[in-house]
């Protein structure tokens, strides 16, 4: 049984956590679990960050388009007992559809091979070759990156995991890391529909241009879904995270939402708590963010060490990046068709530029511009699970829409743009008729909701890239160390290992890590 911190006053907690995001809620719930006395304080009403779920217009609509995949590679949902805390998923298959711009070709990834080798070979027969060859080479990285991604990425601990695998995929990450993402699938692929669409799921979601080199990791989105099952939680994304709040609670922590952290504060060498809006101070030996290392070491920071002078002044030269994504989340009369598909489905549709549009639209976001056939994924999550559809009219339906490359400062500006009703009117054209009438209301998160609504800075969480092999390379290692020059402050979050998505992995890992500190400390 590790120590707990005796108490002088209500305001002392063993272990305080900054935000409440679905990596921050894995952390808190670790170590509530290991019967640490724990905060987590949430500056929104509600948890969940961005893996969240609301209400619009009577029916349940995702915060971000998130099918689930990575997280279930993890170990979270038995370890939290999440399950018995309400997670129920329902598993998606087909996995994906993949649809070029140019030609409207259109295939459909299952998680079995052959059946989605047989459908590349019904509209790109010449692919087939090159996917079986593709696969050989990012299925085995794909599987080392998962398994990496379940532990603090240490030199040591990676050269063991090649060696446990016979170095299978070990190649394909080193050769691919340094490459662009563009390099890797020409080797493949032809068709837009297979490069196109990877580029989308890989360095478009990251919103980088797949031209660039180090992209190349994004190269194995497709092998993705033949390692790991894509699901969805019952009842929207939003469920997940909810389970952990209560598995968070069950076990004894303490949450408030609605609560603004102004300043993490230092005595001498270490942290000895945060002080929040309305002026209340609440003391610990440890204190993790789950936001942004931005905010965290530059905004929050009051009287830290000189140990951590070299932290901040590099912290001060780290640019942040604007956002880049937008979502549309509309209500319908009834689902829409696509014309390749023949009729209504759950499963996300991937809508690819080709590489050169893609490319082109990285340079156009730079300039405030969008793409006049921008990147989308698109899905109709009620056709799975109806119980997202609006309670007083269950045979409606829920569109989720999201665009890729459509930028923070837009030209002319986000609010009276004519922008997301022109992509409902794109994607429209990919569609039996009768799209655009059925829709009763929709709204538009652009990156200045995400600003506004969810406290991210420009509307973009900074995240980390480069996956395990930056470990070896990496300027900022409290990214993959999840701890600071700073002694008893921690990070987690989608700006550490193993990065952005619905993983958390990282908020796993940094719980690994405090609980290794706490046990030696006290």
């Amino acid at each position: 049984m590790r120590k707990r911190l005796v108490s002088r006053h209500d305001d002392d907690y063993d272990a305080i956590v900054i935000g409440a995001g679905h990596n921050g809620l894995i952390t808190a719930a670790y170590l509530a679990r290991a019967g640490i006395s724990t905060l987590l304080i949430e500056a929104r009403s509600s948890v969940g960050g961005t893996a969240s779920s609301e209400s619009f217009c009577g029916a349940t609509v995702n915060i971000c388009n998130c099918d689930h995949i990575t997280f279930r590679t993890t170990h979270v949902i038995e370890e939290l007992d999440l399950a018995a805390h309400g997670l129920e998923y329902l598993d998606v298959e087909p996995a994906q559809h993949h649809i070029a711009w140019a030609d409207r070709a259109t295939w459909t990834q299952h998680f079995d091979v052959d059946a989605t080798l047989d459908s590349i070979g019904k509209v790109c027969p010449n692919e087939v070759t090159g996917y079986r060859r593709y696969l050989k080479a990012a299925k085995p990285a794909v599987s080392m990156i998962f398994e990496a991604a379940s532990s603090r990425p240490t030199a040591k601990a990676l050269t063991r995991l090649a060696l446990r695998k016979r170095m299978a995929g070990t190649k394909s990450l080193m050769r691919w890391s340094r490459l662009s993402a563009a390099d890797v699938l020409r080797t493949f692929f032809d068709h837009d529909a297979l490069a196109g669409t990877a580029a989308v799921c890989g360095p478009m979601v990251w919103g980088v241009s797949p031209e660039l080199p180090g992209t190349g990791l994004g190269a194995l989105s497709h092998a993705i879904r033949h390692v790991a099952k894509v699901g969805r939680p019952v009842g929207g994304s939003g469920a997940m995270p909810e389970s952990i709040r209560v598995s968070f609670e069950a076990a004894g922590g303490t949450l408030r939402t609605g609560t603004r952290v102004v300043e993490i504060i230092c005595e001498g060498s270490a942290v000895r708590g945060v002080r929040v809006a309305d002026g209340t101070e609440y003391r610990s030996r440890a204190v993790i963010s789950a936001c942004d290392p931005h905010s965290t070491f530059l905004k929050w920071l009051r009287d830290p060490p000189i140990s951590a002078t070299k932290l901040i002044d590099r912290w001060g030269t780290v640019p942040h990046h604007d956002g880049f994504e937008s979502k549309i989340d509309a209500v319908l009369t009834a689902p829409p068709v696509l014309r390749a598909l023949g009729e209504p489905s759950a499963t996300t549709m991937v809508i690819a530029p080709s590489l050169a549009e893609i490319d082109r639209g990285y340079r156009l976001m730079r300039t405030g511009e969008v793409l006049d056939r921008p990147g989308l994924l698109v899905n109709v999550p009620t056709v799975l699970d109806p119980t997202m559809a609006p309670s007083d009219d269950p045979g409606r339906h829920v569109l989720s829409l999201e665009v890729l490359y459509t930028p923070y400062g837009l030209v002319g500006g986000w609010p009276n743009s004519a922008e997301p009703l022109r992509w409902l009117e794109r994607f429209a054209e990919l569609c039996e008729p009768g799209l655009l009438d059925s829709i009763v209301d929709y709204r538009a998160m652009t990156p200045d909701i995400y600003e506004r609504d969810f406290n991210l800075p420009a509307g973009h969480s900074t995240s980390f890239a480069g996956g395990p092999l930056a470990v070896f390379r990496s300027r900022d290692p409290e990214l993959t160390r999840y701890e600071t020059a700073v002694t008893g402050l921690f990070l987690t979050g989608a700006a550490t290992f193993p990065g952005a998505g619905i993983w958390g992995a990282s908020g796993r890992n940094c719980a690994t890590v405090v609980l290794d500190r706490l046990s030696i400390a006290w």
